[in-house]
């Protein structure tokens, strides 16, 4: 564990999707789902998408804020994969300094009747400003998500 982490390192959220599981679970897998609704705001588009779904395996995905801003870069590694009801992978910003390390998403899905409810802890952070500044953000892709199945 990283020297710096304490009580502030975690958030976790809790999301029930309107879908089968192997269909959530494929919306956080497959690029071309991903491009339709991993977005941390409205506003925001996601241009690159791209996946290797296998352990030690490498994911990057690009967010583009509205008007003129660079793309926001998020990659990192797949540690587990147990289809359709776990994902386990490293966090890094490509913008990140030095001083914030690389941390850890882990993702379930749960079948409960009709719905998926989605499990996301996010670990590992080095202050509580860090760690709510991504509760934003996951919490504006949550709301995609949902909005995506809920139009089906």
């Amino acid at each position: 564990m990283h020297p710096n982490v304490g009580p502030a390192s975690l958030l976790q959220l809790r999301r029930k999707i309107p879908a089968a599981r192997p269909r959530v679970f494929r919306a956080w897998t497959d690029p071309a789902q991903l491009k339709k609704w991993f977005a941390v705001a409205n506003g925001f588009t996601t241009p690159i998408a791209d996946v290797d779904l296998r352990i030690g395996g490498r994911y990057r995905l690009g967010m583009q804020p509205p008007g003129n801003e660079p793309v926001l870069i998020v990659g990192g590694v797949y540690r587990e994969i147990i289809s359709p009801e776990k994902l386990v992978f490293t966090w890094r910003w490509e913008s990140a300094g030095e001083d914030e390390p690389e941390t850890l998403v882990t993702v379930n899905f749960f079948k409960q009747g009709y719905v998926t409810e989605v499990v996301l802890q996010h670990e590992l952070f080095t202050s509580a400003a860090l760690r709510d500044k991504h509760r934003e953000g996951w919490i504006g892709c949550m709301d995609h998500l949902e909005r995506l199945f809920a139009a089906h």
